[in-house]
């Protein structure tokens, strides 16, 4: 089913984004100063791509022992300049292809997971593209770990 919907997703306008972050992608590895930017948006490429199936989970919960407050500051510094520079487009371009999507009703779901992605594509830094399933488990992990077993 993750199959179909991929693919119905890629012809009813995925394409469009998909395109759009692997743009982006080439523009962060152009300009010099953006170039710490450039793993977070291919995996964000990838989830816009492929997005059933995949899900983007912060960094901390998939490896809770590396956590870091340095890193997460300047992720932090990294995402308000990913915010500026091209965060805020792509995410009305994810906003504008799920509504065109939601408007047909075989689209709806594929126009959801737009949604998920434009939140994602305000602040990307610090996430990592994974299965659905490895997320699950990252989460449940981390749990154990906060909360204990």
């Amino acid at each position: 089913m993750r199959s179909v919907l991929n693919i119905l997703n890629f012809f009813l306008g995925g394409f469009i984004t998909s395109f759009s972050w692997l743009l982006v992608t080439l523009l962060t590895i152009v300009f010099i100063f953006t170039l710490p930017l450039t793993r977070s948006c291919w995996e964000i490429t990838k989830l816009s791509f492929v997005p059933f199936g995949n899900e983007a989970i912060h960094v901390d919960l998939l490896r809770p022992e590396n956590k870091s407050k340095l890193m997460n500051s300047g992720g932090t510094l990294l995402n308000v300049v990913w915010l500026i520079l091209f965060g805020w487009w792509l995410c009305l371009s994810h906003i504008s292809i799920g509504i065109a999507q939601c408007i047909t009703l075989i689209g709806i779901p594929t126009g959801i997971a737009h949604f998920k992605i434009a939140v994602i594509a305000l602040w990307p830094v610090g996430r990592r593209v994974v299965s659905v399933e490895e997320a699950q488990i990252a989460r449940e992990n981390a749990a154990r770990l906060q909360y204990g077993n």
